[in-house]
């Protein structure tokens, strides 16, 4: 078997926020930043930012075969996992889906929201640009509708630093437009 060595991908990656239907960049964009008006950069992660696939299928099995006959795929996951590293209350509107914020003279807050079961929550949609194959070409992963599943801490230790870990799973948007693209520049 014959490598290719610029398929070999490593790298960091950036991330960025927007609001769930917000206006996509061009696939023919990948390389460049999205809009600043339209998407927010998170800012530092750390641990890197992982893409994680879990789907779930029903087996057929049946009395005249010893192997499995076949599978059904019942339910898939699609979930950005990472840990955004700037300690920021933006950050923290994101690790707690919904916040009220309050400001004044001097201060910026957060509370988390008092939603009713019967709400939907916020929603958001997150862009994360790497590396792909290919010396010095990009992938875009474009996540557009998701929420924060994880459970949240946020230690403050002195020999540690404090980072809010979230793991942000896509959610079904419409027959036509899938939970997540991925797009590599060529």
């Amino acid at each position: 078997m014959a490598v290719t060595v610029s398929n070999l991908v490593q790298g960091p990656a950036t991330m960025y926020v927007g609001a769930f239907g917000a206006a996509e960049p061009a696939p023919s964009a990948v390389g460049t930043a999205p809009d600043s008006n339209t998407w927010t950069d998170v800012g530092a992660t750390r641990g890197g930012v992982m893409l994680r696939f879990a789907p779930s299928f029903s087996e057929f099995e049946v009395d005249q075969l010893v192997d499995k006959a076949g599978a059904r795929l019942v339910s898939r996951e699609f979930t950005l996992v990472t840990e955004l590293a700037e300690a920021t209350l933006a950050n923290l509107d994101i690790a707690f889906n919904d916040t009220v914020s309050a400001s004044g003279s001097g201060y910026d807050s957060r509370e988390p929201a008092d939603p009713s079961a019967a709400v939907d929550p916020t929603y958001r949609a997150f862009i994360v640009d790497g590396w792909a194959p290919g010396a010095g070409k990009m992938r875009r992963i474009i996540v557009r509708r998701a929420l924060q599943v994880a459970q949240f801490e946020a230690a403050y230790r002195r020999d540690d630093e404090t980072v809010f870990p979230v793991e942000l799973r896509a959610y079904y948007v419409s027959a036509s437009i899938r939970p997540l693209e991925i797009i590599d520049q060529l």
